[in-house]
């Protein structure tokens, strides 16, 4: 029987999966919202795999394993997310997760994942599959130029495309291809993700 536990602060969400999971007959589940509640649960609690979502609110994935680690965790953890960016799945892996699967894969695949993981193998979505085995260097992080300095600090503030454009005398066709190149340079897909990446990884290059 595996011992899994269930760590995301939608309610919703992780009922309903929690309610599927517990279908598998070799799986046996356990939910909560927090990382503060799973370290309590890892503490008393022997857990095969912790199935952790990478944005938990004002909590972060990579807080979990090197405070369960010092609790004396020895379990697998599988990142169970709706999105996570390559620099911080990058990070992710570096601390030792075994593998990281999207929310929008279908549920058995999810089980196959978990059973692989607990198993001693990798599990990861085929958008990440790329990063297996890299040994990404600290200075590889994506440096800005000047205008997309400019931009992000903009989009930091909450101005429009519109207004963005005003202040740097651009055209808003302009500021929409910078913040595209933002995208692409940051590893996200909308305008709230990079202002979360920016502000968590990218301060000191504003």
């Amino acid at each position: 029987m595996i011992n899994a536990l269930l760590v995301d602060d939608h309610a919703l969400f992780r009922e309903s999966l929690s309610r599927a999971l517990a279908d598998e007959p070799d799986l046996s589940i356990q939910h909560c919202g927090t990382i503060k509640e799973a370290l309590e649960i890892v503490e008393q609690t022997p857990i095969g795999i912790v199935l952790l979502d990478h944005d938990l609110g004002a909590e972060r994935a990579s807080q979990f394993l090197p405070s369960a680690n010092l609790k004396g965790f020895a379990g697998q953890v599988l990142i169970v997310t709706a999105w996570v960016s390559d620099i911080e799945a990058r990070r992710l892996i570096r601390q030792g997760v075994s593998g990281i699967f999207l929310k929008e894969s279908p549920l058995n695949t999810l089980a196959e994942g978990i059973r692989t993981v607990v198993g001693g193998g990798k599990y990861l979505d085929k958008r990440f599959a790329h990063l297996m085995g890299e040994e990404p260097e600290p200075d590889a992080m994506p440096m800005f130029n000047e205008r997309q300095r400019k931009v992000l600090r903009f989009v930091l503030e909450g101005l429009s495309n519109k207004e963005i454009a005003a202040h740097l005398q651009i055209s808003e066709s302009y500021v929409k291809a910078i913040l595209q190149s933002l995208f692409k340079k940051t590893g996200v897909r909308t305008r709230g993700q990079l202002v979360r990446v920016a502000l968590e990884q990218y301060a000191n290059h504003l």
